[in-house]
């Protein structure tokens, strides 16, 4: 049996289909479902159970069958400021499912996040010898920083694995609001407006919409999630992403292209209150993963971008 958190947001409802579409349906789907449309991922997928996140914990220790535990459920939102909420979900809780899984031989997969690596001065590299150098900019970074910190403490990393994703878009993400990809909401503001608004760089060595990202299609991401799955001897902290970082301009006129229609760029201020946590620079150094063995090829960004949008998006599908 498969235990998945955050089955029914974006990149979990992604994982348990996928598992489907390999044969899997011995799968136990955990979320906090509350008062937006996230349920609705669950509906195309086939599991055995669904559980509040509050009775996982219960859930495992009365269960001798658990055969993996792929924790991908968390607060992802990069502007939450209650600390406590965020060290509670992001950290305590994750530390209380490692430790479980440690104890009883269960194979733990987890989502950490790129944003534990703050500014990119010190690399993209995920090389657990660096860990205690990275400076995360916001609280949500470090939220999951000091996991994989106290998982590198405990000896957890020679067992465990721990995925830093990058900027990931693809099907299954329409819930999210404000945290959704940039492909989402460009699509949303083109439908609606027939242009899309990026913000201007507020840096001299950037330009206006050529702040850069390692943007990952959801597919590709979802590939690396389930490599770690199959290939138990595997352990550690791996990047999730490209290697290759595009500009938003490329993303959203690649978005126009695959919709058929001119790119309609408008530049607006970053708001003050995110200017001095703003990542302008992401690129997943894939070196480790690729050693490991995860050799697939992956998504162009214009070729994820047409994929999304053409078959998803257009067809107002949005389940992957």
């Amino acid at each position: 049996m498969i235990v998945i958190t955050g089955a029914a947001g974006f990149i979990g409802s992604c994982i348990v289909s996928r598992l489907n579409k390999e044969g899997e349906s011995n799968i136990i789907v955990v979320d906090v479902l509350r008062k937006n449309d996230k349920w609705k991922n669950l509906r195309n997928l086939n599991f055995y159970d669904y559980l509040d996140r509050s009775h996982l914990l219960d859930f495992l220790k009365s269960h001798s069958n658990i055969e993996a535990v792929i924790h991908m459920g968390a607060c992802s939102a990069t502007t939450e400021t209650d600390t406590n909420y965020l060290m509670e979900n992001n950290y305590r809780y994750t530390l209380n499912l490692a430790e479980h899984c440690v104890k009883n031989n269960i194979r733990f997969i987890y989502a950490s996040s790129a944003a534990t690596y703050g500014d990119g001065k010190m690399g993209y590299n995920d090389d657990e010898a660096e860990l205690r150098k990275l400076q995360p900019m916001n609280m949500y970074g470090y939220s999951k920083h000091a996991f994989d910190l106290k998982a590198q403490r405990e000896g957890w990393l020679d067992e465990i694995v721990g995925l830093k994703f990058f900027n990931v878009y693809g099907p299954n993400e329409y819930h999210k609001d404000d945290m959704a990809s940039v492909v989402f909401k460009a699509f949303t503001q083109i439908k609606e407006h027939g242009y899309v608004k990026l913000f201007k760089s507020h840096r001299s060595d950037f330009k206006d919409g050529e702040q850069k990202r390692d943007f990952v299609y959801i597919m590709d991401a979802v590939d690396m999630v389930l490599f770690f799955l199959k290939n138990k001897n595997e352990s550690g902290i791996y990047n999730i992403g490209t290697g290759k970082a595009r500009t938003f301009k490329d993303l959203v006129s690649s978005t126009f292209m695959a919709m058929g229609l001119e790119p309609d760029i408008k530049y607006i201020d970053m708001p003050m209150e995110i200017r001095d946590r703003y990542q302008y620079f992401t690129e997943a150094n894939m070196d480790k993963i690729q050693t490991a063995g995860n050799t697939n090829s992956l998504h162009s960004l214009e070729d994820g971008i047409k994929d999304y949008v053409q078959n998803y998006l257009m067809k107002n599908f949005a389940h992957y």
